[in-house]
C-alpha cells in the first residue's frame, strides 16, 4: 500500500510541479530549452545523458537524452534534433524536437542568435501501476501514445566567453489526461533564463572559472533558480557545485577524454523533506562533437 500511495503522490507531485524535464547539467544540454543554442559551438556536436532522480523511490523520474546538433552556412544557420524520453510513476513520455536557428553577428566578440522548436509528444499511461477503488472507471483506463504538437521559441546571446538566454520551449499548454474536460495532467509553459560567464584565473589560462545561473518560471510552481560554478583545469577536468534553490545541492565532474569527447557526471542531494526517502539523484552524460570537420578547435568556452 506504501509503494503505491508514493507512486501516486510523486506522480502528482511531478506532474503539477516539474513539468519539464529537470537536469543538473543544464548548461551541456541546453539545446533542450533554447533552439537558439543548435549550432552555436561552431561543429557536430552529439549529446547523450541519463538521469535517475531520487535514487530508492518507486515510481521517480528516470530520463533519458540524446541530441544532435550542427552549424550549417558558415555558422549563420544551426539545426539541430532531439529525443526525451521520461518516465515519471505510472507514465512515460516520448518527445521528438527539431530545433532550428538563425545567428546574427552585433560586434566583433559577440553574436544574436534566434531559434525556433518544434516538437512531437507521445504520451503513455499505465493504470496498472495505480490502486483505485473502482477497477472500472474509465478515467482510470490505459493511455497509449497520445500525440501532442507544440512549438516554441528562444533568443541566444554568445561569445566565448559568455552567454545569456531566454526561452519558452512549449507554447501551447497541452491537456496530457482528462477527466470530463478537467485535466488532471497538464503540460503549462515554461520560461526560462539563462546566463554564465567564464573567467580565466590565470595568465596562462590553465584554471578557468565558470559561473552559471538557470531560471524556470511556470505557473502553479514556485520560481525555480539554479546556481553553479565549475572550475576546469588545463581544458581538461572539470570540477563543480551547484544549488538549486530550496531544493537539492549538487557536485559536477567531468573529463575531455579526447579533443572530441567530454564525459561529465553529476549528484543530487536532495535539501526538502524528500531526502529521507530517497538517496539522491546521479546523472551522467557524454558529449562527441566531429573537429575533423571543421577547420577550428572548440572555443574555451566549455558550455
Amino acid at each position: 500500500m506504501k509503494k503505491l500511495i508514493l507512486v501516486f503522490m510523486f506522480f502528482t507531485v511531478v506532474c503539477s510541479a516539474q513539468q519539464d524535464a529537470q537536469f543538473t547539467q543544464y548548461m551541456y544540454n541546453t539545446i533542450e530549452i533554447n533552439p537558439a543554442y543548435a549550432g552555436s559551438r561552431g561543429v557536430l556536436s552529439v549529446f547523450g545523458l541519463y538521469r535517475t532522480q531520487w535514487v530508492g523511490l518507486d515510481g521517480a523520474p528516470k530520463t533519458g537524452t540524446f541530441s544532435i546538433n550542427t552549424p550549417l552556412n558558415n555558422n549563420k544557420l544551426g539545426l539541430g534534433l532531439s529525443l526525451v524520453n521520461d518516465k515519471i510513476g505510472p507514465t512515460t513520455e516520448n518527445t521528438l524536437s527539431a530545433d532550428f536557428s538563425y545567428t546574427v553577428p552585433t560586434s566583433e566578440n559577440f553574436k544574436l542568435s534566434f531559434g525556433i522548436k518544434g516538437t512531437a509528444n507521445m504520451f503513455n499511461l499505465d493504470a496498472s501501476k495505480l490502486s483505485y477503488e473502482d477497477q472500472d472507471d474509465p478515467q482510470f483506463q490505459d493511455l497509449k501514445n497520445k500525440f501532442s504538437p507544440n512549438i516554441g521559441a528562444g533568443i541566444y546571446y554568445h561569445s566565448d566567453r559568455a552567454y545569456i538566454g531566454l526561452s519558452v520551449p512549449n507554447f501551447i499548454e497541452t491537456n496530457r489526461y482528462d477527466d470530463n474536460d478537467t485535466a488532471i495532467f497538464k503540460e503549462k509553459i515554461n520560461y526560462y533564463l539563462i546566463a554564465g560567464y567564464v573567467f580565466n584565473l590565470d595568465r596562462l589560462e590553465y584554471i578557468k572559472f565558470k559561473p552559471a545561473l538557470m531560471t524556470k518560471m511556470v505557473e502553479g510552481a514556485p520560481l525555480q533558480v539554479d546556481v553553479s560554478g565549475n572550475f576546469m583545469f588545463n581544458d581538461k577536468f572539470v570540477l563543480g557545485v551547484a544549488y538549486r534553490w530550496s531544493a537539492s545541492v549538487s557536485a559536477m565532474a567531468g573529463f575531455q577524454i579526447t579533443d572530441g569527447l567530454y564525459l561529465g557526471y553529476g549528484y543530487d542531494h536532495e535539501t526538502t523533506q524528500l531526502r529521507k526517502y530517497n538517496s539522491g539523484s546521479h546523472e551522467v552524460f557524454l558529449r562527441f562533437e566531429f573537429l575533423k570537420n571543421y577547420n577550428k578547435m572548440i572555443s574555451p568556452r566549455f558550455f
